[in-house]
């Protein structure tokens, strides 16, 4: 598998995820934004770069691309604005949300053998 097809599988993962929470505003891979596209390839990365990282390390990682983009933390997920309420420690996370960086980082590593970070 390429590093492309690892995140667009972590990224269907997690919409079905967010869906069975009632949560249907994820676009399929090929219709998602590309910051979205983008930010789940570079989790990818992180993962594959650093194999024994766990899911916070999902999550600080997402949160430092999110950072550097200009995000900050808002009371719901709102891109024109930058907003996103996930921008907060993991361990403040709520615990639905914890499990999609734990998601993540099992759909990598299961699909992780040979693939490099580059």
């Amino acid at each position: 598998m390429t590093k492309e097809e690892i995140a667009r599988l972590a990224h269907e993962v997690n919409r079905a995820y967010c869906e069975a929470l009632g949560d249907f505003s994820q676009l399929p891979w090929e219709e998602a934004p590309a910051w979205q596209r983008e930010s789940a390839l570079h989790v990818v990365a992180m993962h594959l770069a650093d194999p024994a990282a766990g899911p916070q390390a999902s999550h600080q990682a997402w949160m430092a691309q999110k950072l550097a983009e200009g995000w900050k933390c808002g009371p719901v997920k709102d891109p024109a604005n930058k907003e996103h309420p996930c921008l907060v420690p993991f361990a403040q996370l709520p615990r639905e949300q914890q499990v999609k960086d734990y998601l993540f980082r099992g759909v990598v590593r299961a699909l992780a053998d040979g693939v490099t970070p580059d």
